[in-house]
């Protein structure tokens, strides 16, 4: 047993100075390593870059908008009686005079031929009339009688027609008709609705502005329509009359404006997005949406600066975050009103994998093409 413990002591005393070299050979190392991870420097990371642009442009008044017809109506018939033609179908375009719908008239035409008969009779009791009247046959008061007889057979007569035309509704105007609500055989009483007729070509759109907004309001000035319904298509328009009260209760002035819808796109009563240019303009400092950081502290844009701190003493480019306020939005483009100066490089795309501070390179040449006036493809 002692023996074996000698011999343990042995291998213990041959053992621990090796496990002692590799453990220093390992820590000398990891702190070669470490030192060397500190001296390393990150590659510049590629940047588009854009300069701060100055433009003068027309500044912008959003509101939102009501699109109403020009010419808009719920038809309805003007006499009682039973459906006998329907001379539409839902969703038609029609012309203005175009018969819609007929009521059963046959009794008003046997009291129309009626009337034309005794005023046939009346018309030729005149005529005698009035021969007799040159050779003095018959007296002035007899004369009087007959011709009275006539206009009042002629007016019988005109009271049938007007009524069976009554019981004819045609289109008021050229439009384009709703859904019927009526039925072949169904009776209506009068005033009874038939269908709507809507004029959409063009069309109005119905805004208010602020009474601040008052003395920059005038007709003529152009505005851009946007609906949800087509976001990638705006529609022109100019303003063409305003109300010259302001409302009491919003203390706001109502606007409309007229925009052409040839293809039907805008409808009545549809929720609409107004921009409306005003017709003085301003100097407005430019950069792109896409160079802007929107955090919880507000918007801030990266700006390239020079950098001399490198260890050959040569300048480089870093970027840091700069606060700014930002203004109205155009196209690619967002004004700046506060933050930057003319001429100031930023960095146009890909912030999001930005920091304050860190070494960047410009690269252009995948860089997109900004504009104020975009024309995305049709969809």
């Amino acid at each position: 047993m002692p023996k074996k413990l000698l011999w343990a002591g042995v291998g213990l005393l041959v053992v621990l100075p090796i496990v002692a070299v590799l453990v220093l050979i390992k820590l000398a190392q990891f702190n070669a390593m470490a030192q060397a991870g500190e001296q390393q420097q990150m590659p510049p990371e590629p940047v588009n870059m854009i300069e701060v642009r100055e433009e003068r442009w027309q500044p912008v008044i959003r509101a939102v908008g009501s699109v109403v017809a020009v010419q808009g109506a719920l038809l309805r018939i003007e006499a009682e009686g039973i459906v006998r033609d329907i001379s539409f179908e839902s969703g038609a375009r029609v012309e203005a005079g175009n018969v819609l719908l007929r009521l059963d008239a046959e009794l008003e035409q046997a009291q129309l031929r009626e009337a034309l008969s005794v005023a046939a009779l009346a018309r030729l009791s005149f005529r005698r009339g009035q021969q007799l009247r040159k050779s003095g046959s018959i007296s002035r008061s007899e004369f009087d009688q007959v011709a009275a007889n006539l206009k009042q057979s002629d007016a019988r007569v005109d009271f049938f027609r007007a009524l069976i035309n009554r019981k004819t509704l045609r289109a008021p105007f050229t439009g384009q008709l709703g859904i019927r609500q009526i039925s072949r055989g169904q009776f209506l009483d009068k005033g009874s609705a038939v269908v709507s007729l809507q004029s959409l070509d063009p069309v109005y759109v119905d805004f208010s502005l602020p009474q601040q907004r008052l003395a920059e309001l005038s007709a003529g000035l152009s505005v851009t329509v946007s609906s949800d319904s087509y976001p990638d298509q705006p529609f022109a328009g100019k303003v063409s009359a305003f109300n010259p009260e302001i409302d009491a209760v919003t203390r706001s002035a109502r606007a409309q404006a007229t925009l052409v819808n040839p293809d039907d796109r805008l409808r009545p009563g549809m929720f609409v997005s107004v921009e409306m240019q005003l017709a003085r303009s301003e100097s407005v400092l430019l950069v792109p949406q896409t160079a802007v950081v929107h955090g919880p502290g507000g918007d801030a844009v990266f700006v390239l600066e020079e950098d001399a701190q490198g260890s050959d003493g040569a300048s480089s480019l870093v970027v840091q975050l700069r606060p700014v306020r930002l203004g109205v939005r155009r196209g690619d483009f967002v004004a700046v009103t506060e933050g930057l100066a003319v001429d100031e490089r930023v960095v146009s795309t890909g912030v999001f994998k930005l920091r304050p501070g860190m070494a960047v390179v410009i690269d252009n040449r995948l860089a997109p093409d900004f504009k104020l006036d975009p024309q995305p493809g049709n969809s």
